[in-house]
């Protein structure tokens, strides 16, 4: 049986290196994105050098980086079932005090590098009856902002991803392909230290469940929408019940 091809750009760690663990132990060959050379060949080693992974260094916001990726994964495996677009930015700032070059790179990682991407592999995608999956990393504060977390010019970049993936589902549901969004609420990764939060487990009680999530609880997410053939355009809130309500 011929083994499905999945590319995910970010996953040199955090989420994307755990939904490429956990694609790769379900069999699928994987293409490996980062921007960042040596971070990208760490985790390759640190997944055990799988023969059924292959990397990929390119700039997100740079079109030709998702054209080289779908061209790897046909040139190596034949076809691209799923694309995960995990490649992003987030750093929160109040909103009078965000300039131009901020919006601007948030826009261009987060939006350009989703989009130009996902344009890339739905030209396979079409070409293949059995269509494909994309997968859009979102954020649960799109739909449930909080007022002391001002991050105004990331989440205009990822509410315009929650958009993107309704319009794509509804544009190429006759080609049978599956657009769809995860919403994260706070996951144990590399991004609070980023974003200045020294202890990500003080940020439990955002969450009914009372503690944060896990990147391989994205991952397992992740695969769902990968190989669930009638579910599109939803956004799928991995958040604790963050969305739904607080604890007081």
């Amino acid at each position: 049986m011929k083994k499905e091809t999945a590319i995910i750009t970010g996953a040199s760690t955090g989420i994307g290196k755990a939904i490429t663990q956990y694609f790769l132990d379900k069999g699928l060959n994987v293409i490996m994105n980062s921007s960042n050379e040596s971070r990208l060949l760490e985790a390759f080693n640190e997944l055990g050098a799988p023969y059924h992974a292959h990397l990929v260094v390119g700039d997100i916001t740079k079109k030709e980086t998702g054209e080289k990726l779908v061209e790897t994964a046909i040139e190596k495996y034949g076809s691209v079932e799923v694309l995960v677009n995990n490649a992003g930015i987030f750093q929160p700032k109040p909103f009078l005090e965000v300039g131009e070059n901020d919006l601007d790179q948030f826009l261009a990682v987060n939006l350009k590098g989703t989009f130009y991407t996902t344009q890339a592999a739905i030209r396979q995608m079409v070409k293949q009856p059995e269509g494909g999956s994309i997968i859009n990393i979102g954020t649960v504060l799109v739909e449930h902002a909080i007022a002391g977390f001002p991050s105004t010019a990331p989440l205009t970049s990822k509410g315009a991803i929650h958009a993107l993936t309704r319009q794509l589902a509804a544009e190429f549901g006759k080609n049978n392909i599956r657009v769809n969004t995860i919403a994260p609420g706070i996951i144990r990764s590399p991004l609070q230290g980023k974003i200045g939060v020294e202890d990500a487990d003080s940020l439990a009680g955002l969450h009914l469940l009372e503690r944060i999530g896990e990147p391989e609880e994205v991952a397992e997410a992740a695969y769902y929408l990968a190989t669930s053939k009638f579910v599109t355009g939803e956004t799928l809130n991995i958040a604790g019940g963050h969305s739904v309500g607080h604890a007081i």
